[in-house]
């Protein structure tokens, strides 16, 4: 599936930087509407490392007001949340004390069936059943009308490596980069593996994948924001 991504996609800066305004004033007046109707949008950003998941978010909340959004970057369980089912901490963060319309995951519940199966975190038994797992708990949360938004940010191993360098060069981005990054990469195939049978087993029609292609950084970033005004309309 993401073998026949056309990575080669670009968009040109006076394009992108007009679609971009049209875009983001769009979501403004869309969150509000979500407030007004006691709507809530989810948004999941999942993808490559250096696939641009960053710049796309604060894109995408630039200009929304701050008081109607929460942004959760995920790292590994810790503390109480390794005691619980892997599903419980993402439930506790999406029942907020302010009521935030909008939230948003930088990566999510699905490293169960990513970073952990590839890693050998999880048992292959625990990360086959996460796919019913998150099927029915995405299931749970679209029923009620919750809108799901689902990100995959492709970039190609060569566009990755460019990156990396670059963050490693530039000192003011290298904290960007891991040991986990370059350990990450060794696996890129197994990476791959995991996420093309993660798009095919949880793509259901309330809850649907959209690949973005994301070499070109300007064109992941359009076609993100599209993506989600289109599921907010």
């Amino acid at each position: 599936m993401l073998s026949s991504l056309d990575l080669s996609q670009t968009l040109g800066k006076a394009e992108y930087e007009e679609q971009l305004l049209c875009l983001q004033l769009e979501l403004r007046a869309l969150a509000w509407r979500l407030y007004q109707e006691k709507r809530s949008l989810i948004v999941v950003y999942q993808g490559c490392d250096a696939g641009g998941k960053g710049g796309s978010i604060r894109r995408l909340t630039a200009r929304l007001d701050p008081r109607g959004y929460h942004i959760y970057s995920i790292g590994a369980p810790a503390g109480d949340e390794k005691k619980h089912h892997y599903l419980w901490r993402f439930w506790r963060r999406l029942i907020p004390p302010d009521e935030k319309q909008i939230t948003i995951f930088d990566r999510s519940w699905y490293g169960r069936v990513l970073d952990e199966r590839v890693m050998g975190f999880a048992e292959p038994w625990e990360w086959k059943r996460a796919y019913r797992e998150i099927n029915e708990f995405e299931q749970q949360l679209t029923d009620p009308g919750i809108v799901l938004v689902k990100l995959w940010l492709q970039i190609s191993k060569d566009e990755q490596l460019r990156r990396f360098e670059a963050r490693e060069k530039t000192p003011h981005k290298r904290f960007k980069l891991t040991h986990e990054d370059w350990r990450n990469r060794v696996r890129w195939d197994e990476f791959e593996e995991a996420a093309n049978d993660m798009l095919a087993k949880t793509s259901p029609p309330s809850a649907p994948w959209t690949a973005v292609e994301a070499n070109c950084k300007r064109f992941a970033r359009i076609k993100a924001l599209r993506t989600i005004a289109e599921a907010i309309r």
